[in-house]
């Protein structure tokens, strides 16, 4: 099909008018270009969005208690209730296709009054009293030591497992932190880990500032009880907390005496909701950055298609000679296919590399100039470049279809005759 003398014969065409042939080309290259360059966007902004759910396990809700809106029971409006350890038992027991259930509790606040001290070195930290599974919901890298254990929960051992930030600001470089004591509002806590985070975005620096301890430990100590503060839980895989969340809404409300249709006494956010809208919102972006980027590709196939008419019909003659000496009409229109399918083909590759260097570019740059918000890793997938070579493909068949078909239709004395 591609033999040398029809190599020559399509570069002899290209070469015969050079700066029109460049022209041409570079519709189909900033096409391209800026269809690879939107789909590398779209995706940047993702990753840049997503990196704000951190690792948390996004099949996941978080459930805290709120006033009552209505009466019921006797029991007034605007009644505040706590969750108990035994409510995450019910829920464990009475709702099905739940993963993780975790009770936590929290103290101080990050950037909030000092709550921390080692010798002379004082520091505002946010406490947490958790269960073992949350490092599940909650993917964090152990540096040192280890995490909460069941052992820990039933010995109500004051322990606890502190950030990248509290090490920072509580220890000298180089000190050793296993095996040293922490006062945490009065209480001496002995240090059995250390962690940063998985994902350093987002609240990278407020997550380092952080101190973990098991919750029985947690509410022995500071007065807490039984009590919950909030609880994390997780569906299984394949099934969305999303469905799932009313049966524990309403197993909650039969337990604290709540008014079935009292839906401000709970609260809660759903992050697995919020995960498939913005999927939802991202998954619009890339078919809009698609139709976009195919509009830029197609002007640029419509300025071929009109190029290769121009030229068959400078070629009228030779056509003419050809059909004369015996040329079947498929050989004629193979060669001007062929010939649009070349131009299409070489200038969307150089497109192609063209936007993986803007890219590279782009990336290097935010390497060096650290994290944007809601921006990362511009890129595109293999599937996108495959998927660009086909419209590459398709559109250079397109291209050089009318004038193939224009070409032929001609008869060889009509075409002869004219000069």
């Amino acid at each position: 099909m591609f033999s040398r003398d029809r190599w020559n014969e399509i570069l002899e065409a290209l070469n015969a008018n050079k700066f029109r042939t460049l022209l041409t080309a570079f519709g189909v290259f900033w096409g391209i270009t800026i269809l690879v360059l939107l789909l590398a966007l779209t995706n940047g902004l993702k990753n840049g969005v997503m990196s704000d759910f951190g690792d948390f396990a996004t099949n996941s809700m978080f459930m805290w208690t709120q006033g009552t809106s209505k009466p019921y029971k006797g029991l007034p409006k605007g009644r505040w209730f706590s969750y108990k350890i035994d409510d995450v038992a019910a829920i464990k027991n009475e709702v099905s296709n739940l993963k993780y259930v975790s009770p936590r509790n929290q103290l101080g606040g990050f950037r909030g009054n000092n709550n921390v001290i080692r010798g002379t070195k004082t520091g505002a930290f946010e406490i947490y009293g958790d269960y073992p599974e949350y490092i599940k919901q909650q993917p964090m890298d152990i540096l040192q030591g280890r995490f909460v254990s069941y052992s820990d929960i039933e010995a109500k051992r004051k322990i606890c497992v502190v950030g990248t930030g509290v090490v920072k600001g509580l220890y000298d470089k180089d000190e050793e932190v296993l095996g040293s004591y922490i006062k945490i509002n009065g209480v001496n806590f002995l240090v059995v880990g250390t962690f940063k985070m998985s994902n350093s975005r987002g609240d990278g620096e407020q997550d380092a500032n952080t101190i973990y301890m098991p919750f029985t430990t947690f509410g022995q100590a500071f007065n807490r009880g039984d009590r919950v503060g909030w609880m994390a839980i997780t569906a299984v895989d394949g099934v969305p907390i999303t469905s799932i969340k009313k049966q524990v809404f309403e197993l909650m409300k039969s337990r604290h005496k709540i008014h079935p249709e009292d839906d401000r006494a709970i609260g809660h956010f759903d992050l697995s909701e919020q995960f498939e809208r913005v999927n939802g919102l991202f998954s619009i972006l890339t078919v809009v950055g698609y139709f976009v980027g195919a509009l830029v590709l197609m002007s640029g196939i419509i300025g071929i298609s009109n190029i290769m008419l121009i030229v068959v019909k400078e070629r009228t003659k030779e056509i003419g000679i050809r059909r004369a000496l015996g040329a079947s009409p498929w050989t004629v229109k193979s060669q001007i296919l062929q010939e649009s399918l070349i131009l299409t083909i070489l200038s969307g590759m150089v497109g192609i590399s063209f936007a993986a260097l803007v890219i590279w570019i782009m990336n290097t740059i935010l390497d060096s100039a650290g994290p944007v918000d809601n921006f990362a890793n511009p890129s595109v997938s293999m599937q996108v470049v495959f998927t660009a070579l086909i419209i590459l493909v398709v559109s250079g068949v397109l291209a050089g279809l009318i004038p193939a078909n224009s070409a032929t239709k001609m008869k060889p004395v009509d075409a002869l005759r004219i000069e």
